[in-house]
């Protein structure tokens, strides 16, 4: 997959560039499918949230953008559907836009649902992710980001980059940069501090930062 890792969703124009980019087409010619299922997982969301992120009234621009096509891929939903259904579904989208939320919440129903499994043939797609729609690619969140709490008891993630993220850097009081290096310190690994002005391209393994506002990158 091609990945676009944001803090906040395409706040400003080097990130929506660099969807574009991704997408290899207008995004007026790109079909669309938002899994806004982080949310139900967060304890400070409610359905009104869900409801913004889908219909565009979020002030986190993702589903807003004028796509071609809008569909809502509900994860806690497939394990119901027959899986050639919803298999189709995804692969006939051109980009996958997931909202933040609980990050372990998320990643647990897309193992409990096969999407995770089905990621690695998805060459042509794009992920666009928001704060735990970003989070949730990566190999662990951290203790500081940990609500719901999985059947594992930990805070893994998929792991399908091998960095992790900490999103909204800057925002007061709980994301100071001194809280990031706390965070750091804690994970053992490499990771990007970001704030809602930047976001983490991967293309075909290759990483770079897209920002207006700043970052920080903490080596392993």
């Amino acid at each position: 997959m091609r990945l676009l890792l944001t803090s906040a969703g395409v706040k400003n124009a080097s990130i929506h560039d660099a969807l574009v980019d991704l997408l290899g087409r207008p995004i007026g010619d790109s079909n669309a499918l938002c899994i806004p299922t982080a949310q139900y997982g967060h304890p400070q969301v409610s359905p009104e949230g869900a409801w913004r992120f889908i219909s565009g009234q979020s002030r986190l621009p993702m589903c807003d953008l004028g796509w071609k096509s809008l569909g809502v891929l509900e994860l806690t939903a497939l394990p119901s559907i027959d899986e050639e259904r919803w298999v189709s579904w995804v692969r006939e989208t051109d980009v996958l836009l997931v909202s933040g939320g609980d990050a372990l919440y998320l990643c647990h129903w897309m193992r409990q649902s096969g999407l995770a499994d089905l990621l690695p043939s998805l060459r042509e797609t794009v992920w666009v992710g928001l704060s735990a729609g970003s989070m949730v690619m990566t190999p662990r969140i951290g203790a500081d980001f940990v609500g719901w709490k999985p059947p594992t008891g930990d805070d893994r993630t998929l792991g399908i980059v091998d960095f992790s993220i900490f999103p909204h850097l800057g925002l007061e009081p709980e994301n100071t940069m001194a809280a990031a290096e706390k965070w750091a310190a804690e994970i053992a690994g490499p990771g990007y501090a970001i704030d809602d002005e930047t976001a983490i391209r991967v293309t075909d393994g290759t990483v770079d930062v897209v920002t207006e506002g700043h970052w920080r990158l903490f080596s392993s």
